[in-house]
């Protein structure tokens, strides 16, 4: 079966559309400070809108209780939404309750609604299939179809994302369809050499798309916080810096198979310790097997790659054909630990070829550190739903559209 897209929803003039987005953007004191996912979700909200159709939103933001809660409500996301697009959004306080009602039953064609935070309804993220059922009729109730824009949750078996896609006619989004067709580039027909580029805190939360990428690229670069554990794997020091050591042993059998496959593993040859965790910390560059030998001792904390191994890095990117980044090469939020960070996106920038920031903390990095958007193949809006699919797991949220 092949994905359900737009087309299949035939003429949507008149009718009553809810699409699923991923408006779960970081806010603080009521300011979005990353608008990337709401950007993302414009063009399929456009052509909805263009169609006449009557649009309602919906999404999560957060991690709330089931409950309401002031400090994740979307009010933030409707202003911005209305900004963005010139137009009026009409905001509803619940889900599935009286304003809910009154706001959809005052849509009129080519107008546009957001929902409360789906969050606030513990139905949402239920473990209870009848649960989650329950809650996508009652949101799926006087709707005439469900669109799927969502990518950011399409890993998640959840009510807005799963359940509902049955109780309707439904496809997948202008912004789903896209997500697709670059990731799939990334599985089925990479232009070489492919080099893939993984960082962030945990070994542990990269272990599937490693296993499942592993046989496929050309070049393998480890950063980020996961980089000491495969220092230790190789039997250096690491002083007080990340490690997880029930992941040491399947470490090793990643540099093995690495060695084995002539795949080109790189891994940082200098590091940046500091003496605690924090922006004015003192820090030195040490090399990556004297981390212990540094001025803080055992007290050391590695928190970004070195300025040695980032050019290295970036040489391996500008001369790859294929990249996939996900996961910052150290602390980007704190300056004095951003510098391995922005030498990997300055390389994803100036290389030839199909480049893609796999979402999450890779996609606020590029933005917080002032790069356009434009200036890479492709940001992803999911972050976990990336690395699932090029991990090969199940999508739930896709399958329900035919994938």
């Amino acid at each position: 079966m092949a994905l359900r897209t737009l087309d299949s929803l035939g003429d949507l003039s008149g009718r009553t559309v809810l699409i699923r987005c991923d408006f779960n953007v970081p806010v603080q004191d009521g300011r979005i400070t990353d608008e990337g996912r709401i950007v993302a979700s414009l063009p399929t909200l456009r052509a909805l809108l263009e169609q006449g159709a009557k649009v309602v939103t919906m999404s999560h933001l957060g991690r709330p209780k089931g409950a309401p809660d002031p400090q994740y409500s979307l009010a933030p996301v409707a202003e911005r939404l209305g900004e963005l697009l010139g137009a009026e959004v009409a905001f509803a306080a619940d889900t599935v309750g009286e304003d809910a009602q009154r706001v959809r039953i005052g849509l009129g064609e080519g107008q546009l609604a957001l929902l409360e935070n789906l969050r606030f309804d513990p139905r949402e993220t239920s473990k209870d299939a009848a649960e989650r059922a329950s809650f996508a009729a009652e949101l799926a109730a006087g709707a005439d179809a469900f669109v799927s824009d969502g990518f950011g949750v399409v890993h998640r078996e959840q009510a807005s994302v799963f359940e509902i896609a049955q109780a309707l006619p439904s496809a997948a989004g202008l912004l789903v369809e896209r997500e697709l067709g670059v990731l799939a580039r990334l599985t089925e027909s990479p232009e070489r050499p492919y080099a893939v580029v993984l960082g962030g805190s945990k070994v542990s939360d990269k272990l599937g798309v490693i296993e499942h990428l592993l046989p496929r690229v050309d070049r393998l670069l480890i950063g980020g916080g996961m980089l000491f554990t495969f220092l230790d794997a190789q039997g250096y020091g690491v002083a007080s810096s990340l490690l997880e050591e029930d992941q040491l042993e399947r470490v090793r059998g990643y540099i093995a198979d690495a060695e084995q496959r002539g795949i080109e593993l790189l891994l940082p040859t200098d590091v940046v310790v500091a003496a605690a965790f924090a922006a004015d910390a003192e820090h030195e560059t040490v090399a990556a097997d004297s981390i212990e030998s540094s001025r803080f001792g055992a007290d050391g904390i590695g928190l970004d790659i070195g300025p040695e191994t980032a050019s290295a890095f970036a040489e391996a990117i500008r001369g790859s054909r294929t990249v996939f980044w996900n996961g910052p090469m150290g602390v980007f939020e704190m300056e004095a630990f951003a510098a391995g960070t922005r030498a990997v996106a300055q390389a994803l920038t100036e290389a030839e070829g199909l480049t893609v920031v796999g979402g999450g903390d890779s996609a606020a990095a590029v933005r917080q550190l002032g790069f356009d958007d434009a200036a890479f193949g492709h940001i992803s809006t999911g972050g976990g739903a990336s690395l699932e699919f090029l991990e090969g797991a199940r999508l739930p949220g896709l399958e329900v559209l035919g994938w």
